[in-house]
Order: C-alpha cells, then sequence, then structure tokens
C-alpha cells in the first residue's frame, strides 16, 4: 500500500483529497481535518502549510456559501454580528499564530485534528425536527461565537465548519440546512481574513493552493447538492475513519 501511494504523483494526491474534502466539507464541515494533514505530510513548514490551507479553503466556502445562498438557505442581513466578531477574530487569531514556532505547531496541529475528529464523531448532532427558522438571531450571541470560533480559524482552522454547524443548531434552535448556510459563510470570512495576513507575511504556495481550491470548489458544489436532497449521516463515519488515520501518521511521525 505505501509502495503504492509513492508511485502517486504529489499533485494527485493533494487533488483528491481536495476533492473530498470540499464535498465533505459542504456537507458536516470539517474539510481541514482533511486538507491539513495532507499538506503537512509533504513536508512542507506548518506556517505555510496553514497559509496555503487558506487559499484553497477560500475558493471551496466561496461556492458553498454561495450555493446555501442561492438556494435561500442564509439570509445575510441577520447575521451581520457574526460577520464583523468573525472577522476580528480570524485576524487576531491568524496574527496570534505567528506567535508560536512552527517545531511546537507541528506537534500541536495532530492534537488539535485529533480531538476534533473524535468531537465530530461522537457529538451526536440536535434533532432537526425540533428546531425552526430564525427571525432575529441575538447580536450578544452572535459576537461570541463568531469571536471565538474566527480566532481558532485563523489561528488553525481544522474541524472549523463542523462547530460553525453544531454550534448554530444549539445557540439559535434552527434548522441543520440553516446552521450549514451559516457555517459555510461564516468559515468563508475567517478563511479570506486569515489569507489575507498569510499573504502579507509570504505564508502561502499558491500554485499549490490554486490548484487545491479548484478541486474544493467542485467538491462544495458537489456536496452542497447531496446536502440539501440526502443530508450528512451517511458520510460522517468515513471522514471520521479516515481523518483519524492521517492524523495518527502525523502524530506518531511528530512525536516518536
Amino acid at each position: 500500500m505505501i509502495e503504492l501511494l509513492d508511485a502517486v504523483p504529489l499533485w494527485a494526491i493533494l487533488s483528491i483529497t481536495a476533492l473530498v474534502a470540499g464535498f465533505i466539507d459542504a456537507i458536516v464541515g470539517g474539510g481541514g481535518l482533511l486538507t491539513v494533514p495532507a499538506l503537512l505530510s509533504t513536508g512542507m513548514p506548518v506556517h505555510l502549510v496553514l497559509g496555503t490551507n487558506k487559499l484553497a479553503s477560500t475558493f471551496g466556502t466561496a461556492i458553498a456559501s454561495y450555493t446555501f445562498y442561492k438556494n435561500r438557505l442564509f439570509s445575510p442581513a441577520l447575521w451581520r454580528h457574526c460577520f464583523v466578531s468573525t472577522f476580528i477574530g480570524a485576524l487576531i487569531g491568524a496574527l496570534a499564530v505567528f506567535l508560536v514556532s512552527g517545531e511546537y505547531l507541528e506537534k500541536l496541529l495532530p492534537l488539535l485534528i485529533i480531538s476534533t475528529a473524535l468531537y465530530t464523531l461522537f457529538k451526536k448532532p440536535p434533532d432537526s425536527d425540533t428546531f425552526i427558522k430564525l427571525n432575529k438571531p441575538s447580536p450578544k450571541k452572535q459576537w461570541l461565537q463568531g469571536s471565538i470560533l474566527g480566532f481558532y480559524d485563523g489561528f488553525a482552522g481544522p474541524g472549523t465548519g463542523a462547530f460553525w454547524t453544531v454550534s448554530s443548531q444549539v445557540i439559535y434552535k434552527i434548522d441543520m440546512m440553516v446552521s450549514c448556510g451559516i457555517a459555510r459563510s461564516m468559515n468563508f470570512v475567517s478563511n479570506l481574513t486569515a489569507l489575507i495576513v498569510f499573504s502579507i507575511l509570504g505564508q502561502v504556495d499558491y500554485k499549490i493552493g490554486l490548484m487545491m481550491g479548484g478541486c474544493l470548489m467542485v467538491g462544495s458544489f458537489l456536496g452542497v447538492k447531496t446536502a440539501i436532497h440526502f443530508g450528512s449521516r451517511f458520510v460522517r463515519p468515513l471522514f471520521i475513519l479516515v481523518v483519524l488515520c492521517i492524523s495518527g501518521k502525523l502524530a506518531w511521525s511528530a512525536w516518536f
């Protein structure tokens, strides 16, 4: 198996990973749980990995958020406070990550990825049948949610979409598909904000990022269409299994 993977061109592995990640991210969130480990496995410096992943992720979340908006599953006017707080949180997070050494981040990221994967696996999604569409979401709740998740996405990122989806259902008591629309849109805001910071600091591989971004866009479009028609339960177990396998390999390399 290892010999077979070694024979596959790197660009092909990254492209396939991005396509699958975009598809999954649009449905349940957490596409970065696949793309970040894939980029780390190439031996790329960790700050460059995070910046390149932001470039790719921005494309995927852009097409996903637009598709949810076109299907009337997201109303931007209701979430102005979330937009602003997410932007501020992501800006602070993206700047803060450069205060942490690359060697320490290489050991920290596998922990974050594995923890998020386990949380996503064992956290039972709220019963969407008990949720209703929301007219006036609380500004205070938006600021708290946006600043925390924006900071996390700017600092690290893997699993942010999943956190947005679950927390929005719990906080605002809304339908799952509406929650997914919020998650993709706010994820786009934090991705774009962090990307600007990483770009200014020269921590983006544009060739790889654009290649993966194109694949993420295709995967995200297909994922949104699938989510609207079938929901997300069928892809969760396989997604978590793949994430844990990749993260386990990264953790072994970083710590042992």
